[in-house]
């Protein structure tokens, strides 16, 4: 773990592994509920970095930091999200074949697990979903695109994630919603903020339709 001063008032945590970043928001939630971290105003993770900031005594946490040994690899439990998606992407039938499964079944496995923003980044409003199964993840597109549309449902790595608006971008697009995903004129002007439980809902599939991610 490497501690760097930002600025008068912030501390960036760079840590080994995303698992440790999330151990270590978990540890500093909890450590504020508890009044522990006076003057602590916010805590960003990142995938593998956190920074702590609005603090009054920079050094001092930074002494504490160092001995801390945070275990709880889980974020708080946040809102919970439904996320509406129409599974028509541009790479649709390219993630079927390296699923080895058949088009229509894309949507059933992508929506079935429950899923939880682990830090935010890229746009405002771009949330990082962890929760799909580790055989269902996909490497980047070798050559990104130009423009990628506002609510483009995509995966890259073990990330699941949402454009929030039109922007160039380099992840397999599984489909779109019409959901919103940042509007600085509404409160929360983000919906996506780590912690957050999203699932996502094919609006083309039946009611009863199963959603274990079998294959």
């Amino acid at each position: 773990m490497r501690i760097i001063p930002v600025g008068l008032r912030a501390l960036l945590v760079e840590v080994p592994e995303p698992a440790y970043a999330h151990a270590l928001v978990a540890e500093l939630d909890r450590r504020r509920e508890r009044g522990e971290l006076p003057g602590v105003e916010d805590v960003v993770p990142g995938e593998r970095t956190v920074l702590v900031d609005g603090l009054d005594d920079p050094a001092g946490l930074a002494a504490q930091l160092a001995t801390w040994r945070p275990t709880s690899a889980r974020l708080p439990d946040g809102p919970l999200v439904e996320v509406p998606v129409r599974y028509d992407g541009a790479d649709l039938a390219e993630v079927a074949r390296r699923w080895q499964v058949r088009e229509e079944d894309v949507g059933r496995i992508h929506s079935a697990p429950e899923y939880r923003v682990a830090f935010c980044g890229f746009a405002p409003g771009f949330g990082y979903l962890t929760g799909l199964p580790e055989r269902y993840h996909l490497p980047r597109r070798a050559v990104p695109r130009t423009r990628v549309p506002a609510g483009s449902v995509a995966l890259a790595g073990g990330y699941a994630g949402i454009y929030p608006r039109d922007s160039p971008g380099g992840w397999q697009l599984l489909g779109r919603t019409d959901l919103v995903l940042f509007d600085p004129g509404r409160n929360p002007v983000a919906l996506l903020t780590p912690g957050t439980r999203v699932r996502f809902r094919d609006v083309d599939a039946p009611e009863d339709a199963d959603r274990d991610v079998s294959g």
